[in-house]
């Protein structure tokens, strides 16, 4: 159960990030940089009140490599989605070959997990 609850708090966390982030280039286009800023790290405040309790609750059923493969493989998925559903950006292999890039990632963190060493 911690570990799904982890996962799902990472996945809201990297929902808040991503829009923080690039959200502003198509919704604030026309504001002020400084305002862009402002509002960015308003949004930011819920993507950290969603990121550190999932660190917290998630060290330990994970390790810290673990959490770090699972934040870049939700972040690169969010992104993906953000990207051809918010953005309107077009659907390129690119987002293909990272994820297979992440898969890896993921294969070499959690191979063995279950092995004690």
């Amino acid at each position: 159960m911690q570990k799904l609850f982890t996962i799902m708090l990472l996945i809201g966390s990297n929902m808040f990030m991503t829009y923080a982030w690039y959200g502003h280039l198509k919704d604030l286009r026309h504001r002020t940089l400084f305002m862009v800023i402002v509002l960015s790290w308003s949004i930011a405040f819920f993507e950290y009140c969603l990121q550190v309790p999932a660190n917290r609750i998630g060290y330990g059923p994970f390790s810290l490599g673990q959490l770090k493969v699972i934040q870049e493989v939700i972040s690169v998925s969010v992104f993906a989605a953000f990207s051809i559903l918010y953005m309107r950006e077009p659907l390129k292999l690119d987002f293909l070959w990272a994820g297979l890039c992440l898969v890896g990632a993921a294969y070499f963190m959690f191979r063995g997990a279950g092995a004690t060493s």
